[in-house]
Parts: C-alpha cells; sequence; structure tokens
C-alpha cells in the first residue's frame, strides 16, 4: 500500500513539471513582416528597413 501512494505521489509530483517543460515560451514561429520593413527581435515588431 505505502508503494502505491509513493508511486501516485511521484507521478503527481512530476506531471506538471514535464507538461510545462514543452510550454509556448520555446516555440519560435515564423513573422511576416511588409515589403521594406524586418523583424527586429528585440522590440518584437517589424521595422523599417535600413539600408547604408
Amino acid at each position: 500500500m505505502a508503494l502505491k501512494t509513493a508511486i501516485v505521489t511521484l507521478a503527481l509530483a512530476t506531471l506538471p513539471a514535464l507538461a510545462s517543460a514543452d510550454c509556448s515560451w520555446s516555440h519560435q514561429q515564423a513573422q511576416s513582416c511588409a515589403a521594406g520593413t524586418t523583424w527586429d527581435a528585440e522590440t518584437r515588431t517589424c521595422v523599417e528597413q535600413v539600408n547604408s
């Protein structure tokens, strides 16, 4: 009985950690910007492309 309780407790303790390991923060998606603009990762917006 104690072994079953320990296994269930371990499973319940680790499942949330495993679920959060695949969080959306780590996923990257392609960003489309209008012609003449480029993606600025720092501001997370499309900015005018400067040709110097």
